[in-house]
């Protein structure tokens, strides 16, 4: 009785051993044993089951895939004095964990040090270059046209539009310039991109009025031309009217010297054929242009003029 208990109490002690010095790796994991604090071995980079001496040995585990490192955004000036907010982001992984241990021992404080390597490096870099060089990667042709604009703004855009080094290399650059200094950290910085740039609120509030003074010239400049085009047409119709009008008044004038032709011919016939009758036409017209009611004439017996009006004589 007392050896099957004593054989019970072995194999639960067995299983406590072996549950205790067992760990598994994981596919994303690696690990390092430490003893006392101090690291025994090479790290464990091959998933599966392994064991350890218990209680004594202590597996650390660290993360074998790509993180992700996500900066602040921050105030920083270009090149050409121009201040930008800048949010950048990295991607770095651990391809020494022993040293990674001795030095930052987990990924929080890691991420310590990214902060301090990584954003004096965006810094340093965006402001030894111009705003466009961090904003554009080729000098391939952009669709800026704006209707009305197209002549004052197309040379001056394609020239503040070039750049000699782009936003690509310019990332390229941070991470050249981060990567030794993390080496010493066990860690490895596989890329940093910029993922956001905008102006600050004072340089913002500026575009937004050089904007808004773009479209009132613009809307100033339509105004006018649609003025001059209302000109043009105004001008149009009253040349127009005015060949109709000299057109009519020409037809007119011409018939009016028809007609007093053929009136003159008409009263020369008459004073052919009778002198007298056409002597008596005419004074007689020539009394009711000439006399009105309030008309007065102070003239002698004699007078020609009112020869009709004393009776013709009788033989």
């Amino acid at each position: 009785m007392k050896i099957k208990g004593l054989i019970i109490i072995a194999a639960i002690i067995i299983a406590i051993v072996v549950f205790t010095s067992a760990y598994v790796v994981d596919e994303t994991e690696q690990v390092v044993i430490t003893q006392f604090g101090r690291i025994v071995g090479k790290p464990i980079t091959v998933p599966g089951l392994k064991f350890r001496l218990p209680i004594i040995q202590q597996a650390n585990y660290f993360p074998k895939n790509l993180l992700e490192w996500d900066g602040d955004p921050g105030q920083i000036p270009t090149l050409d004095k121009t201040y930008i907010w800048v949010d950048a982001f990295a991607r770095w992984k651990i391809v020494d964990p022993i040293t990674f241990l001795q030095t930052v021992n987990n990924t929080v404080s890691a991420v310590g040090r990214l902060d301090d390597i990584i954003d004096p490096a965006v810094r340093n870099l965006i402001t030894s270059y111009s705003l466009i060089e961090a904003v554009r990667s080729s000098n391939r042709e952009l669709d800026t046209f704006e209707l009305g604009m197209e002549d004052a703004k197309q040379e001056h855009q394609r020239k503040a539009y070039m750049v000699a080094t782009g936003r690509d290399k310019l990332t390229k650059a941070i991470l050249k310039q981060a990567q030794p200094k993390l080496i010493s950290f066990g860690i490895e910085l596989v890329d940093v991109k910029i993922k956001r740039i905008n102006y600050v609120e004072q340089v913002r509030q500026s575009v937004y009025g050089r904007m808004i003074a773009e479209r009132n010239q613009i809307a100033e400049k339509f105004r006018s031309e649609g003025k001059g085009e209302s000109r043009k047409i105004l001008g149009e119709k009253e040349r127009y009217l005015k060949e109709i009008t000299s057109g009519a008044y020409k037809v007119a004038q011409e018939i009016k010297g028809k007609a007093d032709a053929e009136a003159t011919a008409i009263f020369a016939e008459a004073f052919g054929r009778d002198p007298e009758f056409y002597s008596f036409v005419k004074s007689l017209e020539i009394y009711q242009e000439a006399l009105g009611k309030d008309s007065q004439l102070l003239l002698s017996t004699d007078s020609e003029f009112l020869k009709y009006l004393k009776g013709y004589p009788t033989e």
